[in-house]
């Protein structure tokens, strides 16, 4: 096993961390009509009543509720990374707190779809996907069970 050296997102500019470490996920705003889009782009506005060509970067929610989930039961194909043992993992649809769209991503090791339940509150992580043969830990963005002790929601930290 290699040993890790450091870790870096496996795609850059879909998330980023605070001071503190905790992650958010990056997308586009228009500024002409509010429409929010993930992953970030920097034009064509994907509301079709809008004429908006120029896109403005932001930081989105790191919470929401859970929308819909499933469990992933197959190793994903070469050349996608995938462990060996490969074992199921849950994907949920989380429609973020503020700004309603819904986001795609791995649930936490651990927790498999027979513990989600629609409407659930989600909260933003970052998960390992692989290692490099350098040495660098490509990590992803996820998603955990919001528990009691969770952190509080990204409109209750603004009051």
């Amino acid at each position: 096993m290699l040993e890790v050296t450091s870790q870096q997102p496996a795609i850059d500019g879909w998330f980023a961390t605070d001071d503190a470490g905790k992650p958010h996920l990056i997308g586009s705003k228009c500024p002409l009509c509010g429409t929010y889009v993930f992953p970030p782009r920097e034009n064509n506005c994907p509301n079709p009543a809008c004429s908006g060509d120029v896109l403005e970067s932001v930081a989105l929610s790191r919470r929401g509720k859970l929308w819909s989930y499933t469990e992933n039961c197959y190793a994903p194909p070469p050349p996608y990374p995938a462990p060996d043992p490969f074992e199921p993992f849950a994907v949920a649809a989380v429609e973020l707190a503020t700004e309603g769209l819904i986001v795609l991503g791995k649930v936490v090791e651990g927790t498999r779809a027979a513990e989600l339940k629609v409407g659930m509150e989600m909260e933003l992580t970052t998960l390992p996907l692989f290692t490099d043969d350098d040495g660098v830990e490509r990590i992803v963005y996820g998603w955990r069970t919001a528990g009691g002790d969770a952190e509080r929601s990204d409109e209750e930290e603004q009051r």
